[in-house]
């Protein structure tokens, strides 16, 4: 029903973040209703001992999470938790609360099983999520995605991902630092091995002195070469770091179904869905095989098909992510996938 009925009536009538203001609004009312998020859970949700995984010492019932993005300001991850993701990652979170960049910033390529996002890390800030977390007591692993602030210079950004770190860490399970979004201006620049590996060992000697470590990892472009995937991986195996999640949206425009000129037109900003997907996974297998698979790796980019998650498992990743799968897909995305990887086992 969602994507014959519903999907096409919500595409052809909304702007997409006009469609996930409602979604976000519409859940929170729907599930404010009592018995509904039993009802939903018990349709949507499944229990498959065989699917469970500890990773970094976290128990996760299986092993596809709601990517960054979705659940900015940490106000729907229980809800999203009843159609049955293990983790959610909350954020983009930086120090103070932005608008992001000017609207329009959210576009769909429909043939391409595609979005295109020049957000800017729009939140309302490390309080607010910290308090949105105090009120409602997470329910799931939360993973918090922080980044710093758009005005921040890069010369003084590993004082924003500290900010953030240390803010939050009593309030969520691990942390991601993002890097490598390629809609805040000249953040990718952070990616080099110098300035990279600054910022990880100034939030590793913040968590060192932590009553508990949580979890680290750092999320990688899919445009890194191959020698800049070798810095990362460098940095994060000198660092001590937990993990690498790969990946993030491209800059790229390859191979396209929708019109070049349309295209064009969207302009800068980063891309999500189908088509990264193969480029994603020859990341996750690039680095798993470098690794010897000792690096945990969570994939994301272009997971749509139950058989999509498997390939991104079988090339190395310990955990996946979706986004803009669940959006096309709709809310039977988790469930299908999960059914599907429970016959493999």
């Amino acid at each position: 029903m969602y994507k014959n009925i519903i999907r096409p009536i919500l595409f052809c009538f909304f702007k997409p973040e006009s469609i996930h203001f409602l979604v976000v609004k519409g859940l929170k009312l729907t599930f404010s209703i009592p018995g509904v998020a039993f009802l939903v859970k018990s349709f949507f949700c499944v229990n498959y001992p065989k699917l469970k995984r500890e990773l970094f010492g976290l128990n996760f019932d299986n092993p596809v999470g709601m990517a960054a993005g979705f659940d900015k300001e940490a106000n729907l991850y229980n809800e999203l938790k009843n159609f049955g993701f293990s983790h959610i990652e909350i954020g983009t979170v930086t120090p103070k609360g932005q608008k992001g960049n000017p609207k329009p910033r959210l576009f769909r390529l429909t043939k391409d099983k595609a979005l295109i996002n020049r957000m800017g890390f729009n939140n309302k800030g490390v309080k607010k999520a910290a308090e949105n977390l105090k009120k409602n007591k997470p329910e799931i692993i939360i993973g918090c995605n922080i980044g710093k602030n758009t005005d921040t210079p890069n010369e003084d950004a590993v004082n924003d991902y500290c900010e953030v770190f240390d803010y939050l860490h009593e309030y969520v399970d691990y942390f991601v630092v993002n890097i490598s979004c390629p809609n805040i201006k000249d953040l990718d620049k952070l990616q080099n091995k110098d300035n990279t590996k600054d910022i990880i060992i100034q939030l590793q000697n913040i968590n060192n002195d932590k009553p508990k470590k949580k979890p680290l990892l750092i999320k990688i472009s899919p445009d890194l070469n191959e020698q800049q995937i070798d810095d990362i991986i460098d940095v994060v195996k000198e660092t001590k770091i937990d993990g690498i999640v790969a990946t993030n949206t491209t800059t790229k425009r390859d191979n396209l179904f929708t019109n070049k000129n349309k295209v064009e037109k969207i302009g800068n900003g980063g891309l999500s869905g189908q088509p990264i997907k193969n480029r994603s996974t020859e990341v996750i297998r690039y680095i798993s095989k470098k690794t010897e698979g000792k690096v945990p790796i969570i994939g994301v980019g272009g997971i749509f098909s139950p058989k999509d998650a498997a390939e991104k498992l079988e090339a190395g990743a310990s955990l996946i992510q979706g986004y803009t799968g669940f959006i096309y897909e709709g809310p039977g995305f988790v469930k299908k996938i999960n059914k599907y990887l429970k016959k493999l086992k």
